[in-house]
């Protein structure tokens, strides 16, 4: 689909000034400078326009279906005319979780203050007065007669009021026909979900059970990766999103058959840490550590990671001797999903 050289991409994570002022243009800013894949959410608090003016780098646009398709096809307009590069329809949240962490947080949209929130902004100024400058909590990308500054609801209550629950493989098929480039499928654990993402024409498929927000008890993605690879073969780019925090588990999740992982709350840790730099320095430590990983594993390129580096691999599987060179992450240019063109 698209080209980088970096098995790892910033998954789409809503609301991000609620980390640092800066929000979505410092993320966008040091994933340009990684040269990593950024998917700005629909939920971000700065338009898409906006981001897509703070570079080149490939970027991609996460997109729910609106009960209102005449305003869905609006925000693919938008991302086509603000040059992003692909679009990332996410399937997994037609209705929303029974967060009720959220409800007791005040995490409703827009956020509700409550005692407990207002004595950790009292707490931390610095941090309080930087969000203050830096343009507020609103939602521009769906801003549309008041859709943006709609009475406080729920996240669970907010999905219900502007999300269609009614989406189908019907409404995946018409997005692909309207948008006309390439398209990434967020939110699939089954075979016969990707296969049918495949078939409609997806250039990838995100592997992804939201963060484990949304429904309980769903498996992990990483559980379900070597399984979906086995089914629908070696050609598809498929990317797990959820779990992944250190270099380690970028390699199981390559070995286990995954192209790429998406990161969502190691960045944002970065984010509140420190803003754009603590965004740099959370991609430098995964980049860092998966190649030293890699040297300490014994391979030199991302596409020779494989299953063969499991301990639970199939009895007598092919064992060859590890090549003694270093790894060369970025020595061989690398597909949407981390592993070379085919």
């Amino acid at each position: 689909m698209l080209l980088w050289p970096l098995p790892c991409m910033l998954a789409p994570t809503g609301a991000s000034r609620l980390f640092h002022a800066d929000g979505e243009l410092a993320v966008a800013r040091a994933a340009a400078r990684a040269d990593v894949m950024y998917a700005l959410s629909t939920m971000a608090n700065t338009a898409l326009e906006d981001v897509a003016s703070t570079g080149d780098a490939p970027r991609i646009f996460q997109l729910y279906v609106f009960r209102d398709r005449g305003f869905t096809a609006q925000l693919v307009e938008r991302c086509r005319g603000a040059g992003y590069h692909a679009l990332c329809l996410t399937v997994d949240a037609p209705v929303g979780g029974n967060r009720e962490r959220d409800l007791a947080s005040g995490m409703t949209m827009p956020p509700r203050l409550n005692a407990r929130s207002v004595l950790s902004f009292a707490a931390h100024p610095r941090w309080s007065l930087r969000a203050l400058r830096g343009g507020g909590l609103g939602f521009p990308n769906f801003d549309r007669d008041g859709a943006g500054s709609t009475a406080q609801l729920s996240a669970a209550g907010f999905f219900n009021h502007y999300f269609d629950r009614s989406v189908t493989w019907d409404d995946a098929e018409w997005l692909a026909g309207i948008w006309g480039g390439p398209l990434v499928i967020k939110g699939l654990l089954s075979i016969d979900d990707v296969r049918r993402a495949l078939s409609l024409g997806a250039d990838a498929v995100v592997i992804s059970n939201h963060g484990g927000r949304q429904l309980d008890g769903t498996p992990a993605p990483i559980d379900r990766i070597a399984a979906i690879r086995d089914a629908v073969g070696a050609d598809p780019e498929l990317i797990i999103d959820g779990g992944i925090r250190r270099g380690t588990h970028i390699l199981k999740a390559l070995a286990a058959g995954a192209n790429a992982c998406a990161i969502g709350r190691p960045y944002l840790y970065g984010l509140a840490a420190a803003g754009e730099r603590g965004v740099d320095r959370v991609l430098a430590l995964l980049r860092a550590e998966l190649e030293r990983d890699m040297a300490l594993l014994g391979v030199r390129r991302i596409a020779d990671v494989g299953p063969q580096h499991l301990a639970d691999r199939e009895p007598g599987a092919a064992e060859a001797d590890p090549p003694a060179q270093l790894p060369d992450p970025a020595g061989t240019r690398t597909s949407a999903a981390g592993r070379p063109p085919r």
